[in-house]
């Protein structure tokens, strides 16, 4: 993968997803028959609007992946091995407790104990699946190498396949909501192993013809990618916009959690990073990884398996509400402060 220049969509990415949310909400308020109509068109308790949407967004970052490169991360073991405790061995339980710990005990006067579990599920859906869309977007504001992001996301990926259902089967266990394995692994198998799939194969096609190929067509598919991001955003809020609009107090307590969560995980990582002499092109990245969701999956899964209108799905929607500004931020902390790492 190429170090490609930002685009203005991807400079100016709060700018449009704020937009988006707005127009969803606008949308929700409104026009709720539209929404209304979108929210049927699906099958298996999934939405096939949004399923095609996120689809759109994945494929493109997918299609980018090469799996031969996985073995480049082993260059960088300390790295790799820092993210992956705080990706899968921390960042899933710590959202959780922070969730369990807000939700369901510092903010217990304001949300009924029935909203705050399924909150929490949400959170619990956020914090057991890494980036592997975004971050790409994410590891290029921070210039960092490309291909230690992409064996990262590639392993990270690879794992997610075997133990996002095991985990948010375990966590949401805890918190006593019973879990329909058969929805939550046709989610994952729709989200993660299809366009995987999808993408390896159509990789493998593009670069028998040659290089260039592969770079034409993943120059045209990213503004499809953008588009499917913005719509879902449109989509979610659409759905939620009675909600948003009822309880703004809510959004907000459910956001400081997810926030907090992101701070922490990059944190962790990055300074962990800097302790283990990591160059900061690697240590960037990975950093961004760990800070960072697969909030499509959150979404999808959650949707599955409680409703459009259920609050886990709401929590995933804000999660896609704070994690763009809250990366940006942590993308100016990352850009500021390189000169503590050693090149």
């Amino acid at each position: 993968m190429q170090n490609q220049e930002i685009s203005f969509f991807e400079k100016n990415l709060s700018i449009w997803v704020g937009l988006a949310i707005i127009l969803g909400v606008i949308l929700g308020k409104f026009a709720p028959a539209i929404s209304t109509s979108i929210a049927h068109i699906e099958f298996a308790h999934v939405n096939l609007v949004v399923a095609i949407l996120i689809w759109a967004m994945v494929f493109p970052m997918m299609v980018n992946i090469d799996y031969s490169n996985m073995g480049s991360a082993i260059k960088s073991p300390r790295a790799f091995g820092i993210s992956l405790l705080v990706t899968w061995l921390i960042m899933p339980f710590s959202m959780a407790g922070l969730g369990i710990l807000f939700l369901k005990h510092i903010f217990a006067p304001f949300i009924p104990l029935n909203d705050a579990n399924q909150y929490v599920a949400g959170l619990i859906l956020l914090g057991a699946a890494p980036c592997t869309a975004m971050v790409f977007v994410w590891s290029r504001l921070v210039k960092g190498n490309a291909n230690y992001t992409l064996a990262q996301v590639s392993l990270n990926d690879v794992i997610l396949i075997f133990a996002y259902a095991p985990l948010v089967s375990f966590l949401l266990g805890v918190t006593d909501i019973k879990v329909p394995w058969d929805t939550l692994l046709l989610s994952v198998g729709l989200f993660v192993v299809v366009p995987m799939v999808a993408g390896f194969l159509a990789r493998k096609a593009l670069l028998a013809r040659s290089e260039s190929a592969l770079n034409g067509f993943l120059d045209h598919l990213k503004p499809y990618s953008i588009i499917g991001l913005l719509a879902t955003v449109v989509l979610l809020f659409s759905f939620q916009a009675e909600t948003l609009l009822a309880k703004p107090l809510v959004i907000a307590m459910i956001g400081i959690p997810i926030i907090i969560q992101s701070a922490l995980m990059f944190a962790l990582s990055y300074f962990g990073m800097c302790k283990a002499c990591v160059p900061h092109d690697v240590a960037a990245p990975a950093s961004m990884i760990s800070a960072s969701n697969f909030f499509e999956l959150a979404v999808a899964v959650a949707i599955s398996l409680f409703g459009l209108d259920s609050g886990a799905a709401l929590a995933t929607v804000v999660g896609v509400l704070v994690e763009v500004p809250a990366m940006l931020w942590l993308v100016g902390i990352a850009n500021k402060t390189n000169g503590l790492f050693k090149t």
